[in-house]
């Protein structure tokens, strides 16, 4: 896997996922990160997740690999070399409570194997990026769809608010958020991700 050194995520970055729990739509970005510890790279395999915390919840999102420091001025193009999919696993339960208490989401956002990441590819450029959609099969039956065309907060606000609010350097990672149709984990459910038509990666879930 290619080395990665920060993870961060950015949280109700799709208007119809935020509503479709219930959340506000922010009017920033909504940045939490995850422990390296949490990255697994699909390779056809199971993956290990916690079902003994309430609700396990998929969340398929693009991921960018960024290349150099951010500086003002720059393009998408220079920020960012390689794209993957991923999926963020979420317990949705945990969270909950989180919320209910004003605490940090890392409990129900970054325990292990919970960043699913799929092989790097090349990135394909803005306008390709923007008009290729990235789709969640579940089971092989489509439970996600979404293209950065739909986010609230585009790639480049994105990279800058993270840069000038936490850095940002070669070798870090961005899940750039989830568009609607998240949903519960069952034990044995597989999963794959596609971009445009073009599998990327895939994984069964075993609930331990």
């Amino acid at each position: 896997m290619t080395t990665i050194n920060n993870i961060y995520c950015v949280g109700r970055n799709y208007r119809l996922h935020a509503e479709e729990l219930g959340n506000d739509v922010p009017t920033s970005p909504m940045i939490f990160g995850k422990p390296t510890h949490a990255l697994v790279e699909t390779a056809g395999q199971e993956i290990a997740l916690p079902g003994n915390k309430g609700e396990v919840h998929y969340e398929a999102e693009l991921v960018l690999h960024i290349a150099r420091q951010y500086e003002a001025g720059v393009t998408l193009e220079q920020m960012v070399d390689k794209i993957a999919l991923g999926i963020d696993w979420t317990l949705r339960d945990v969270q909950s409570e989180l919320k209910k208490k004003g605490h940090p989401w890392l409990l129900a956002k970054g325990f292990k194997n919970s960043a699913v990441i799929t092989p790097f590819h090349s990135f394909p450029g803005t306008d390709v990026l923007e008009e290729t959609y990235f789709t969640l099969l579940k089971n092989g039956e489509p439970a996600q769809r979404g293209t950065i065309r739909d986010v609230i907060f585009d790639m480049m606000t994105i990279i800058s608010f993270i840069s000038e609010n936490f850095g940002l350097q070669a070798g870090d990672v961005i899940y750039t958020g989830t568009p609607a149709g998240v949903g519960p984990v069952q034990d044995n459910d597989r999963f794959d991700l596609l971009f445009g038509d073009e599998k990327w990666g895939s994984c069964t879930a075993r609930l331990g």
